[in-house]
């Protein structure tokens, strides 16, 4: 009974706290990672509070359960507030969604017999606004969603913007990465900011996968 309780409970908040035991069996790697991972979400040209919230962010977009808890954790120590949080959130999710949306410009041309080898262009994003005849209440609903979650709030447009370029480096969209980083760029933030940002995003996307291998002790145990 106890061994099927423990494989049915993939996801306990205690299974974290078993990421040490990583350092028994692959002690360089780790030390380097936790390294890294400081580094990235240190205090430099962006925020310790703003690393956080967008390491929020892309915890939500890898699915990660335990850098959730964890980051939002960090945020709170910060003094993030529940509504900046939430902003995030919602950052996270326009990017996440966006990124399946700019691919739809990819399903256009193949729908369309595309005789062309390159699969990305930038012209190809051209392409979005024929979405608005194929299913014009859907599109105006999401571009409506789209703006408000990037509009000024608790947090602000520049800040938003870097949450979405960290995000849209984590879908691996090149459409996101272009318009995102533009958008950052235009609400003055720096190059040397927007690189904060996608380093945060490095380290938690390897992070969520460094925090699953607790998952992986558990099944190698069983």
């Amino acid at each position: 009974m106890s061994t099927t309780q423990k494989v049915e409970s993939l996801y306990k908040k205690s299974n974290f706290r078993r990421i040490t035991e990583l350092k028994k069996h692959a002690p360089e790697q780790f030390s380097a990672f936790f390294d890294f991972n400081g580094k990235a979400l240190a205090e430099g040209k962006l925020s310790v509070k703003l690393k956080e919230l967008i390491a929020v962010a892309v915890a939500h977009v890898t699915g990660c359960p335990y850098c959730i808890d964890l980051h939002v954790t960090e945020a709170k120590k910060v003094e993030a507030t529940k509504e900046e949080v939430a902003e995030a959130v919602f950052v996270a999710t326009a990017l996440k969604a966006g990124s399946a949306f700019a691919h739809g410009v990819n399903a256009l041309n193949s729908f369309d017999g595309q005789k062309d080898d390159e699969l990305y262009k930038a012209a190809y994003f051209n392409r979005i606004a024929e979405f608005s005849k194929l299913s014009g209440d859907a599109f105006k609903s999401f571009i409506d969603f789209d703006k408000q979650a990037l509009a000024a709030g608790e947090l602000s447009v520049k800040e938003k913007e870097l949450i979405a370029v960290a995000v849209a480096h984590t879908t691996g969209c090149p459409y996101c990465i272009d318009l995102h980083t533009k958008a950052a760029k235009k609400a003055e933030a720096s190059l040397e900011e927007i690189s904060e940002a996608v380093f945060v995003a490095v380290a938690l996307k390897a992070g969520s996968a460094l925090a699953h291998s607790v998952n992986a002790l558990i099944a190698y145990d069983e």
